[in-house]
Order: C-alpha cells, then sequence, then structure tokens
C-alpha cells in the first residue's frame, strides 16, 4: 500500500481550531506528517464522514482501520489515526503541584493549626 493510491484534498486540510498555528508549528507532528495532513487530510475527513465513498483498495483499507486503528499501516493511516487521538481524547496535563493536599505540622509552623480569627488577632499584636 502506498500513499499514491490516495486522492488527493480538493482543498489544503487546515484545522484552525485544534492548531491555530498550523500543522508544522503545533510539535505535534512532523514536517513529514504535516505534508501528509496538508495534502491528504481532505480527503480522509471525506472518507470518515461518510462524504466520499473509497475508490481505491487502499482507501477502502483506510476506512476499515477508522474501527481498528492497530491495523493501520500506511503513513497515511498512521498520521490520520495521531490526529483523530490529540483532536478527540482530552490532553493529559501535568502540573507541577501535587494533587493531595500537603498539610504542615503544628510543631513546625504554629500559626497553620490556628483558626482564621486566631490568626487574625496575632496579625493585630504584631
Amino acid at each position: 500500500m502506498s500513499e499514491d493510491s490516495f486522492r488527493f484534498g480538493q482543498k489544503c486540510f487546515i484545522d484552525n481550531i485544534n492548531f491555530p498555528r498550523g500543522f508544522r508549528k503545533s510539535g505535534d507532528f512532523t514536517l513529514a506528517e504535516s505534508e501528509l495532513l496538508s495534502l491528504y487530510g481532505d480527503t480522509l475527513l471525506g472518507l470518515e464522514s461518510g462524504l466520499l465513498a473509497p475508490e481505491t483498495i487502499e482507501e477502502e483499507h483506510f476506512v476499515r482501520t477508522l474501527t481498528q486503528p492497530h491495523k493501520a499501516k500506511t503513513k497515511i493511516e498512521l498520521v490520520w489515526i495521531k490526529y483523530m487521538k490529540l483532536t478527540r481524547e482530552p490532553r493529559r496535563f501535568h502540573s507541577l503541584n501535587s494533587t493531595h493536599s500537603y498539610k504542615v505540622p503544628s510543631e513546625i509552623m504554629p500559626a497553620a493549626s490556628m483558626k482564621f480569627e486566631e490568626a487574625g488577632q496575632l496579625d493585630a499584636n504584631i
């Protein structure tokens, strides 16, 4: 299977919603992958949505691959699956803060164990 048997898109494929700076500058795709998306993305979107009917064996395989992503073989299929994953699944966000709360022992910081009113009175006395 090769990319030559896929139809070029009617227009250059652009996704301004998910990739406002373009595929090349997003950092998610290599230059070759962004070129494939730009050239064939319009056709792939049409095949996925059902607006276009597959004309070649490779396009039929691509449509089958949409339901079984582990069977992707060509670069186009792999790039489109990567595109779908990036646009349709929530991105993981790693923060520097922990998800659990950290409690300071009262011996180290006695003001941390005081109530809000007591802390205000302490500040007023200073």
